[in-house]
């Protein structure tokens, strides 16, 4: 693997590259970007699934998002669906460069939140001719309606006015609030799954020093509740997508709703037992999940 930088618009991005066992620069590779989730950095999840598909045979890049990890952008820790949506693009331009990747051949995997900004990318950039999502969050729904989808989206009104509130303090010199992605301390009425996620984030597990479990508050919350990954889908989306969830996952909502509202090519796996987070390191749903998207992507990323 190799650390890249590559230009999106004035803002330098970060990257890992990783290339097949044997990579051969004079042939032509079918190439995958991976997509974080929200809070994550490239050495987590994102990092170990480009592993793991470029031991399949694929050039892969997994990157930091813009404004977080190593990735330029200022102000830092702001979660941004529009920017994180041109950062996929951004990602596409810089493999698209490589003379070793067939610029006809590249898709995008993306893990939680991540898999709805793959998808939101490739529904515009018919550059990318495969998704394949992992647990995957469309995080303007997740955000509004809760991580179990019951409340509806005008739940979310209390807290853009408080956001609101917020930022006119900010703009009249109050200290900016820091929020947390996941909950540092769990009670009981945290989910399972973000019991769980607080454990892989906050913990040995895979806690690194460029995932902060932190975002800007009243400049993320109006970016984020503002924003739907699948609108549109029904009559833009034309790439075949692969959705990949546990059956115990509070998120399994999403890839089901996705699968309903594609008319493009598409199949879903749901996993039994698995939860949300299980995807993200588990080796026995890490390996089913590599096990579905590669014969997948095979198919769809083939030469012509």
């Amino acid at each position: 693997m190799d650390a890249v930088t590559f230009p999106n618009g004035p803002i330098t991005m970060a990257g890992t590259l990783f290339l097949p066992a044997d990579f051969d620069a004079e042939q032509k590779y079918a190439a995958l970007v991976t997509v974080h989730p929200g809070g994550g950095v490239k050495e987590q999840t994102a990092g170990l699934y480009a592993s793991k598909l470029a031991d399949e045979g694929f050039v892969t890049l997994a990157f930091d998002a813009s404004f977080q990890g190593e990735s330029g952008g200022e102000p830092h820790h702001l979660e941004d669906p529009y920017a994180r949506v041109e950062d996929v693009r951004a990602a596409v331009d810089y493999l698209q460069s490589l003379d070793y990747v067939d610029a006809d051949r590249i898709g995008v995997v993306g893990i939680c939140a991540g898999g709805g900004y793959a998808v939101n990318a490739a529904l515009t950039d018919h550059r990318i001719n495969a998704v394949a999502t992992v647990s995957a969050l469309n995080i303007g729904t997740a955000w509004r309606q809760g991580w179990f989808g019951l409340d509806q989206d005008s739940a979310a009104v209390p807290m853009l006015d408080q956001v609101a509130q917020q930022r006119t303090a900010e703009a009249g010199g109050a200290e900016v609030v820091i929020a947390p992605y996941v909950p540092a301390e769990p009670d009981a009425d945290t989910p399972y799954d973000l019991v769980q996620a607080a454990d892989y984030y906050l913990t040995p597990r895979a806690q690194h020093p460029n995932a902060q479990n932190k975002y800007l508050l009243s400049a993320s919350i109006p970016r984020i509740m503002g924003f739907d990954a699948f609108n549109l889908v029904e009559d833009l989306f034309t790439k075949p997508v692969i959705m990949v969830a546990g059956s115990e996952a509070g998120s399994l909502w999403h890839s089901t709703e996705l699968h309903a509202k594609l008319n493009s090519t598409k199949k879903l796996v749901v996993v039994d037992g698995g939860t949300h987070m299980d995807f993200y390191d588990v080796p026995k749903y890490v390996d089913r999940a590599v096990s579905e998207i590669k014969p997948f992507l095979d198919e769809h990323l083939a030469a012509k």
